[in-house]
């Protein structure tokens, strides 16, 4: 007895004793992480919501809409799901780069999935078909106009346009009065088979529009633009069109190929996915009023280096 006494007031057994139960009750508080997450387990918080839309907002944009949040949540569970699959294919062994790497990773799986078929002609052919309107052409116009300038003429830039078509009734483009009739133009006079999207660039969608109503080989006008009043003088106009398939066959493989790609690339991520519980927050509860009011004020910074 008086043996055991002594054992039990030696002061390194008190140490082992103490920190054992140091131990064991930190490992109690902090389980692993494996033990502490369900890895099949998905989940998005308010709060994971939110940090969501921060990052939207710093890159200058406004609140997200309904469908952009939305859009952004679906990202985020994706590179989730696409980086824990990377990690139990051993994809992150001696490479140490961040979960949207790993997530590259399955996509370039994905790619060499989709690289196996090689579309016979037949079914190249037959893909056209239903998809041909990819491949419209648009319409192309060469037109040339003259410029009537609200900066030197003011409010009578419109009635010196109209006066100035009177005038060029029945005249050709290149009559020589009518080189004297408008005001020098800071872009070019003649466009050469342009496009509607390359003229709305210059001129805005409603000059673009009116231009390729016109009928060729007379002046119209006034058309007005965001530079002021023209006239137009429409020399070719040649309608979209829907190009035969030998005609882009390069074309239309690439996009069937990037189409195959994309296939595979969702039919993977929905059988990886299929093994998960995802759980969202309901979107509609998040606010994210204050988000936009930080925006402006520099709080926004602060959240984000949080």
């Amino acid at each position: 007895m008086t043996r055991l006494r002594k054992i039990l007031g030696e002061p390194l057994l008190h140490f082992f004793v103490v920190g054992a139960l140091v131990f064991g009750a930190y490992r109690f508080l902090n389980p692993p992480p494996e033990q502490a997450a369900d890895p099949q387990r998905v989940e998005l918080t308010a709060s994971d919501v939110q940090q969501l839309a921060v990052s939207w907002l710093a890159q200058g944009r406004p609140l997200p809409t309904p469908e952009e949040l939305r859009s952004l949540v679906e990202q985020k569970i994706n590179e989730e799901i696409l980086s824990r699959e990377a990690i139990a294919l051993g994809l992150d062994q001696d490479d140490q780069i961040i979960k949207r790497r790993l997530a590259q990773k399955m996509d370039f799986l994905a790619a060499d999935l989709a690289a196996i078929d090689e579309p016979t002609d037949a079914e190249l052919a037959n893909w056209y078909s239903k998809n041909s309107n990819r491949f419209a052409q648009p319409p192309h116009a060469s037109f040339r106009h003259l410029y009537f300038s609200p900066d030197k003429r003011g409010q009578a830039a419109e009635q010196d346009a109209t006066a100035a078509l009177a005038s060029l009734a029945g005249k050709e483009a290149d009559a020589p009065e009518s080189q004297s009739l408008g005001d020098p133009f800071m872009l070019r006079d003649f466009y050469g088979d342009a496009t509607p999207a390359q003229t709305a660039k210059e001129f805005g969608p409603a000059f673009a529009q009116a231009v390729f109503g016109l009928h060729p080989g007379a002046w119209h006008g006034p058309v007005q633009s965001g530079y002021g009043w023209h006239l137009v003088w429409v020399d070719s106009l040649e309608p979209g069109r829907v190009p035969p398939y030998e005609e882009v066959k390069a074309d239309v493989k690439a996009a069937w190929l990037d189409d195959r790609y994309q296939e595979v690339k969702r039919n993977a991520l929905a059988e990886m996915r299929s093994r998960y519980t995802v759980v969202v927050t309901p979107l509609e509860a998040v606010d994210l009023e204050d988000l936009g009011a930080t925006g402006e004020d520099g709080a926004l910074a602060e959240q984000i280096s949080q």
